[in-house]
């Protein structure tokens, strides 16, 4: 039985229905309306449910389902659910980027849950963006919730080989354009690399985050690697639409959740797993809309005493339908246990620690022992110098090993139209020792920091048999990418960052191990060449871009917005 510290006249919806004048009639009168029965909504808590499902998100495919048996488990605990539509943000076809709109869902969130009658939320997400963006409001907000997350899809396969989405593809593409396999066996390929509803099955963001999104203590044990068509996610759904109404009458909300030993788990998960170098961004926000500052410095500071130990592609071999068999995310936390605070709280109503009760690994290839991981340290490295005052990262599990101390000369491009055409010319001047450097692609210039980080390897040296070269850029890059790419240079080229100043045959130093990154110009130099440099009109005559570029943070400080930064809502809207 749940221990109650809530009574029916102290939820939030009663200010709709319980109240006897004219205006709470009218709110009555239109649930009647729809069809209810007064007793379906009355002396209920009331759950919002905000589904990101839409007819183009493959992610999300499965959440008209889904949602339905989240109502089920609502209705089972005695709640009323009521439904409500927010931004799908499907990461492969809205443009130019999915992170230009994050910050918009997350002002969606947090206006949907505050404008209507609701006591608290299921936040449905998923794909890349909308697990951030769905947790940042609901933070905001601050009402009980709990993150349901899509899972990841089916493994893909090809010609008898297991492939990974994202990753694979890169791996292909750079074969087709080197000449080494047909477009019909490219053509086979792209039909066998997505094969279910779900995201990305390799550690890309979007398991990446709602892994970050468990650790933190916000979703229920074990649902983040759930694959997405596994009769064990409508199961899961279920369980969030029970848990929600009990954290209602408990008042358990993201407040008495979230503060330093939460971060601190998803800093270590994050390491152990070598996730998505997105997290950077997303974490900071997250965590920064709880009032807790994550500094940048943070995720080397973990990266250097936490192992990798999840053999997930893009850095490892497997994927995660095989690393749920192994025990997911639960059983991944108890390898990671003496690193953990598993006193930190949970949605549960519990601690971390409980949640992982009775859980053990059952295949120690795919989750390594702490003492035979994939790496013993270093899943992220943070780099500072002339050429980033306020860091960069790079992946270094996923990079060719001799870029990891390299000096090359500079190949810039202004544009992502410009180095496409180059990447293109079979007679384009470039070795493996350049260093390319694509600009004006941050949260500013980009628009929205597209991910353009992982910087095609021109066509003249795949031919060549060149498959890793040293890419810089202001942009980020999938987390399902690879390679010697160093990405959210900060601050950004187009808001006077020295990235502004690189010009073609500039020699550039990356020191992985001394977390060096150095462009070889003296400092009056790099200041008078970002004083010419004229950056792309970012002047937008009016709507949701012209906000944006107004009010986006740099990549270092999470890319929301100065005016939602901190902890705190506004005050409950009046009703009249």
């Amino acid at each position: 039985m749940t221990a109650r510290k809530k009574t029916l006249d102290d939820l939030r919806s009663q200010r709709w229905f319980g109240a006897t004048d004219l205006r709470s009639f009218g709110h009555r009168s239109r649930m009647l309306q729809m069809g209810y029965e007064r007793a379906d909504f009355t002396g209920k808590p009331i759950v919002g449910i905000i589904n990101t499902w839409s007819d183009i998100n493959p992610c999300h495919q499965h959440f008209r389902e889904r949602v339905e048996h989240v109502k089920r488990g609502v209705w089972q605990a005695g709640g009323f659910p009521i439904e409500l539509p927010a931004l799908s943000l499907s990461e492969n076809f809205v443009k130019p980027t999915t992170m230009l709109y994050r910050n918009l869902l997350a002002m969606e969130v947090e206006e949907l849950l505050r404008q209507h009658p609701v006591d608290g939320a299921v936040l449905m997400g998923g794909c890349d963006k909308t697990t951030p963006g769905t947790v940042m409001g609901g933070i905001s907000m601050n009402l009980p919730m709990i993150f349901l997350p899509a899972g990841p899809m089916m493994r893909g396969h090809f010609g008898g080989t297991i492939l990974g989405s994202g990753s694979d593809v890169w791996k292909y593409w750079a074969e087709k354009e080197a000449g080494n396999i047909t477009t019909q066996e490219w053509n086979d390929m792209e039909a066998g690399i997505a094969r279910s509803a779900g995201t990305c099955m390799t550690m890309g963001t979007a398991s990446t985050m709602t892994s970050i999104t468990e650790a933190l203590g916000l979703s229920l044990p074990g649902s983040a690697s759930i694959p997405a068509a596994d009769a064990d996610h409508p199961r899961m759904a279920g369980a969030c639409g029970r848990r929600i109404v009990e954290m209602i009458w408990e008042d358990l909300k993201p407040s008495d959740i979230l503060d330093r030993r939460s971060i601190d788990n998803a800093l270590v998960v994050h390491n152990a797993l070598a996730g998505s170098t997105n997290a950077m961004i997303h974490l900071v926000a997250m965590a920064g809309r709880a009032g807790i500052p994550v500094k940048l410095t943070e995720f080397d500071e973990f990266a250097q005493k936490v192992p990798v130990i999840a053999n997930l592609r893009p850095s490892g071999q497997w994927l995660m339908e095989d690393f749920h068999i192994a025990g997911g995310i639960r059983a991944l936390m108890v390898r990671l246990s003496p690193l953990l605070h598993l006193d930190a709280r949970s949605v549960t109503g519990g601690t971390i620690g409980d949640g992982l009760a009775g859980m053990k690994v059952f295949n120690d290839d795919v989750i390594r022992p702490l003492d035979r991981p994939i790496v013993s340290m270093g899943g992220t490295a943070i780099l500072y110098g002339n050429l980033a005052p306020d860091g960069c990262v790079i992946k270094p599990p996923a990079a060719d090993p001799r870029f990891l101390n390299h000096t090359g000369p500079a190949l810039v491009f202004d544009s992502y139209d410009a180095m496409n055409a180059a990447v293109n010319d079979l007679d384009l001047d470039v070795t493996p020792d350049h260093v390319m450097i694509l600009r004006n692609a941050g949260p500013i210039g980009g628009p929205g920091m597209p991910e353009w980080g992982m910087l095609p390897i021109p066509k003249v040296l795949l031919r060549q048999g060149v498959r890793d070269m040293v890419r810089i850029s202001d942009a980020r890059m999938s987390g399902t990418s690879y390679g010697a790419c160093i990405l959210h240079v900060a601050p950004e080229s187009a808001a006077g960052g020295p990235l502004a100043a690189v010009r073609n045959g500039d020699l550039i130093t990356v020191d992985v191990p001394g977390r060096r990154i150095h462009l070889h110009l003296d400092d009056a130099e790099i200041a008078a060449r970002v004083k010419a440099f004229v950056p792309p009109d970012r002047a937008y005559p009016r709507g949701y871009n012209r906000l944006f570029a107004q009010h986006v943070r740099q990549a270092n400080e999470g890319c929301d917005f100065d005016f939602l930064e901190g902890a705190g809502g506004i005050p409950e809207p009046e009703i009249h």
